[in-house]
């Protein structure tokens, strides 16, 4: 049997690789979908005017404002926080290569399972991180600490801040893709302090 040949069978029929794998690609396409997320909704939150029966009322300054920047409301969403400086060119072709990869993982699974792909994964997954940091540190320093900016220290380090979707997106990194060590750490502190809210 052809070395090569041999090698991609045995990638992709050992449990484990086979295993890892499949998480990888389901972590990162759910950490896509985060992202995703984190970029409309917060906006959409931004412009939510009031609520009813159905959920958020969203001002028609929206539509005005965001939605007119692209067909796409994830695109209109990258333009405005383009055109409000929380994001820039760099970090559009960023999302570019991090929506690539993660067409890759999500449409040619048995290709990565069997014979790997052509990027690091490791390294988009930090690239992913990095973005939703950058994105959710924006929002909370024009808004959240803006609006009261009494609140916090004045000599805040953003650079100590962890917001909460990328302390979810990392945990389930370590959980999933972690050492034993790594995700038992988070099991192991919820057990302890369950109780305790």
């Amino acid at each position: 049997m052809d070395e090569k040949v041999k090698a991609s069978w045995e990638r992709a029929l050992h449990p484990e690789t086979l295993k890892t794998n499949i998480i990888t690609a389901s972590i990162f396409s759910m950490a896509f979908e985060m992202l995703k997320g984190s970029i409309v909704e917060k906006i959409e939150g931004f412009f939510t005017s009031s609520f009813d029966k159905n959920g958020r009322v969203v001002s028609p300054e929206y539509k005005k404002k965001v939605l007119s920047l692209n067909r796409s409301p994830l695109y209109a969403s990258m333009k405005w926080l383009q055109d409000m400086g929380a994001i820039d060119n760099e970090d559009l072709e960023a999302f570019e290569h991090i929506k690539r990869c993660r067409n890759t993982l999500a449409h040619e699974m048995l290709t990565f399972a069997s014979s790997g792909v052509d990027f690091d994964v490791a390294e988009a997954f930090e690239e992913m991180v990095g973005l939703l940091r950058k994105i959710e540190i924006w929002w909370f320093e024009n808004l959240e600490m803006a609006i009261d900016p009494e609140a916090y220290p004045e000599d805040l380090d953003l650079e100590q801040v962890t917001p909460g979707p990328v302390w979810s997106l990392q945990m389930l990194i370590d959980v999933a893709l972690g050492s034993e060590e790594e995700a038992r750490k988070y099991y192991d502190h919820f057990a302890a302090n369950a109780d305790k809210t």
